[in-house]
């Protein structure tokens, strides 16, 4: 799941809508469980991440992992033992309690969801903050470019690819990938924008052509919800924080939140 940690620029214009104006707000809401929807959207001008807390065995192979799969695992803070407080990008919170819900795996297989993890979290786990592409979505509605799942108030469409990622030990597979249409003239626009965003996913891995990284149908994504496309648009897919989830599912180790 996903948390609000550091500030990424000191003046913004928040997208209409809005429920938390600050990350600390946000995660406050979280921990207080007043708040367990997504986050899109949300705290505008904060970094967004997703969260990966595995066994210390584990650890350096899944950060390998992630060093070589920069686009959909960018790797913002891993914390290590004692504690689960990201003290570079959110001093003073705590990853077991500081999002909205948390899917609990073991054995590659989902067998919990909940709102907290303080009872399940070892003190020989590590915790990872991975970069995600929500933080620039109000950058994006800013320059009127609202991505539509926004606007439609849906989840982002997610869908699974045929790019092949570089395997770490266990961790292996392919490239999620997020969807969002543009019109064709605001592509270029689109792609200078998230491209200043690295450590958020970047700039999209394909344009306009998604039957060559392996999506067939736009109406049906594997992850998410599907949103409409219009008239002279086309879809734009950005490498994805769901992928090294798959990734970790199909590793079976025996925990992984």
């Amino acid at each position: 799941m996903r948390a609000a940690l550091a500030p990424i620029r000191t003046a913004f214009h928040p997208c209409r809508g809005v429920s938390f104006k600050s990350a600390a707000e946000l995660r406050r809401a979280c921990r207080s469980n007043t708040w367990t929807g997504p986050t899109a959207g949300e705290a505008p001008g904060y970094v967004q991440a997703n969260l990966v807390i595995l066994p210390g065995k584990y650890a350096e192979q899944f950060r390998d992992f992630c060093v070589k799969n920069a686009a959909p695992c960018p790797l913002l803070e891993h914390t290590k033992n004692p504690g689960f407080e990201p003290k570079h990008l959110a001093p003073g919170a705590d990853l077991r309690t500081d999002l909205p819900k948390y899917h609990v795996w073991r054995e590659g297989i989902m067998v919990q969801e909940r709102q907290e993890v303080l009872g399940l979290c070892e003190d020989d786990m590590h915790g990872f903050l991975l970069g995600c592409s929500f933080t620039w979505e109000d950058l994006l509605a800013e320059a009127y470019l609202t991505p539509r799942h926004i606007e439609e108030g849906r989840n982002v469409p997610m869908f699974n690819s045929s790019i092949e990622l570089r395997s770490a030990g266990p961790f292996q597979g392919h490239m999620v990938v997020s969807m969002r249409p543009y019109r064709k003239e605001d592509a270029e626009k689109v792609c200078a924008i998230t491209g200043e965003f690295p450590a958020a996913h970047g700039p999209p891995v394909q344009i306009g052509q998604p039957a060559e990284i392996g999506v067939k149908d736009l109406m049906r994504p594997d992850y998410g919800e599907a949103v409409s496309l219009k008239d002279g648009e086309v879809p734009l897919f950005w490498a994805c924080g769901v992928t090294p989830q798959n990734a970790l599912k199909q590793a079976k180790l025996p925990l992984v939140i």
